[in-house]
């Protein structure tokens, strides 16, 4: 069981405007029959829903969902399709080879998708630029058959409609809040490691996550039990009551495109692995009549879909990972699947991961990012309907609450989010605001309006003598903010091994509005990553952000990491950083 390396912020933001999201869509569907003769032959037909979400300053994100309503297509398809003006240009795209003449748009199968059954769907997309009006659409064809509705009709829709109701996803059998009147699940494996520590028997009892970080997690490790293992416990411990288990889904291909200590044992194009060997075993578990009465939650694949918006050219966080798996689009395809499989047992929560206020809280990060996981809840054949709600700060060090300033404040009639540097033009200063306003932006986007919200509070309590008492002077807003914060990093940026860091709030069933529960996914102990290269066969990299020594990059400003010494590899015990965490938890044990 291994847990990530987490939480790379955007660069300074200073003075962009809201970025708009408009979302165009349209939907298109045929049934278009052909002459036969004595000799059979197929009767093609399609469906296609296109949504347009504008990134503002010029960029857009195009979706395009395949639904085949005619015969069978086998050895491969093209669509096209004419854009409204040319300045419409598609710059890179995923699940399908794009080219473009003029306005005229073509996307032609891939290896893997190159077969349609009938009623099945492919999902493919693209990143674009415009200028002027990103208008829709009005015109697809399929193998050249023209998707015009069926006979006589044509429908326009404005989103994908379901019965479902909100807050219940996927299954009659789900409640609003899995982790309302329910016990939560203590794993024995952290439990036991917890307890063997001086004064660990203080905390040994709270209910963690459980990560399967690899195929191998799945059936069990010479460490720790499998899925089946922890699942059979949780009956156990659920005694004929009500028992909630949380479990983290993280082995997407190229996982960790940001960073190094994480990184995972599938390759940038091995999606087929992913589905085959990973998620489906997992589903297939889960769907088992012994676990039918647990609430199983699912967090679903952190760092992956913020790193495709912050983490890719032409930002100046760009890395090449995250570019490779921008343009293969296998993050979406992943994520998509894994709702899709997950969500069709009806005892599991998915939630997404929507990294942390100090990643995503600007301008220009926060409303793209709700669009691309509303892009990724109907990818694959998934649905909005798959996505019980989103967790914020998994793995991660951001407080839950700022107790002694606030974004509206102002020293010396000007805004501290102009002048401190800490905020420098973020929206929000710690992950409760941030994750109320993600859930009202995930709504906007197309979500459902009974989605809720987690936050890990693992590691953030910033407890001890370092804990501020007041606010900072106002002699300016960075005295401000900085004499008065409880978050001591040396920079938002920072996610490894924090020094410093503290237990925060115990687990807790709705905790705030909109808030489903406080949560530890990450199990305290665990270490983020090595502080200096250790070969594994575990696809975990060396990443200097562990390093105590090391001064920092652009996702950092440039800033020392705050990493503690001596770490192991991430998800190995770490003793030291348990104990730290223990001494600076607030409240105090």
């Amino acid at each position: 069981m291994s847990s990530p390396a987490n939480g790379h912020p955007s660069p300074p933001r200073r003075g962009v405007r809201i970025a708009a999201i408009g979302a165009t869509v349209a939907t298109f569907v045929a049934m278009i029959g052909v002459a036969t003769s004595t000799q059979a032959s197929a009767a093609p037909g399609c469906k296609v829903d296109y949504s347009s979400s504008n990134w503002g300053g010029g960029g857009f994100t195009g979706s395009v969902k395949i639904t085949n309503v005619g015969d069978a297509i086998s050895g491969g398809w093209t669509l096209k399709f004419t854009f409204p003006s040319t300045t419409q240009k598609v710059s890179q795209g995923w699940n399908a080879t794009w080219t473009q003449s003029g306005a005229a748009v073509t996307a032609t199968s891939m290896s893997y998708n190159g077969s349609i059954g009938t009623g099945a769907t492919v999902d493919i997309g693209f990143n674009g630029t415009y200028s002027g009006t990103n208008t829709a659409p009005t015109s697809f064809s399929l193998n050249n058959v023209t998707c015009t509705g069926q006979p006589g009709t044509t429908t326009t829709t404005t989103t994908t409609t379901t019965t479902t109701t909100p807050g219940n996803p996927g299954g009659g059998s789900r409640v609003d809040n899995p982790y309302a009147g329910s016990k939560v699940y203590v794993n024995p494996d952290w439990s036991a490691k917890a307890a063997a520590e001086t004064g660990g028997s203080r905390i040994s009892n709270q209910p963690t996550a459980v990560w399967l970080d690899r195929i191998a997690a799945i059936a069990g490790t010479s460490s720790s039990r499998g899925l089946v293992g922890h699942l059979d416990e949780a009956v156990r411990q659920a005694a004929g009551g009500t028992m909630t288990i949380q479990l983290v889904i993280y082995n997407l291909p190229g996982r960790d495109c940001s960073a190094l200590a994480s990184n995972g044992e599938l390759g940038p194009t091995e999606i087929g692995r992913y589905e085959s060997e990973y998620i489906d075993p997992i589903a297939a578990i889960l769907a088992r009549p012994a676990y039918a009465n647990l609430r199983i939650v699912t967090i679903v694949e952190i760092d992956s879909l913020p790193n495709l918006v912050t983490n890719v050219t032409p930002r100046p966080t760009a890395t090449a990972n995250c570019d490779v798996m921008k343009a293969n689009g296998n993050y979406v395809t992943g994520v998509g699947y894994a709702l899709a499989k997950l969500g069709a047992v009806s005892n599991v929560y998915n939630y997404i991961d929507i990294g942390h206020h100090g990643w995503l809280g600007w301008d220009d990060n926060f409303a793209p990012t709700a669009a691309l996981l509303y892009q990724a809840a109907n990818a694959s054949g998934s649905t909005k309907a798959n996505v019980h709600g989103f967790i914020a700060n998994t793995a991660n060090y951001g407080a839950t609450t700022e107790p002694y300033f606030k974004i509206g404040d102002s020293v010396g009639g000007t805004p501290i989010r102009e002048k401190a540097k800490w905020i420098d033009w973020n929206r929000y200063v710690d992950e409760l605001s941030y994750a109320q306003a993600f859930r009202q932006q995930a709504i906007t986007a197309g979500f459902d309006s009974g989605i809720g919200m987690l936050i890990d509070t693992s590691r953030n309590g910033w407890g001890g003598s370092a804990r501020p008492t007041g606010p900072g002077p106002t002699t300016s807003a960075d005295a401000y903010v900085d004499g008065g914060r409880i978050d001591r990093r040396i920079h938002l940026g920072n996610w490894c091994n924090q020094k410093g860091a503290g237990l925060g709030a115990r687990p807790t069933a709705a905790p705030a509005s909109g808030i489903d529960a406080y949560v530890w996914v990450k199990p305290p102990g665990e270490s983020d990553g090595a502080s200096k290269e250790i070969p594994n066969n575990e696809g975990k990299g060396f990443d200097r952000m562990c390093d105590p020594t090391y001064t920092g990059n652009a996702r950092n400003g440039n800033s020392m990491s705050g990493a503690l010494p001596d770490a192991p590899l991430s998800g190995q015990w770490f003793s030291a950083q348990f104990q730290e965490l223990m001494k600076n938890a607030y409240p105090a044990l």
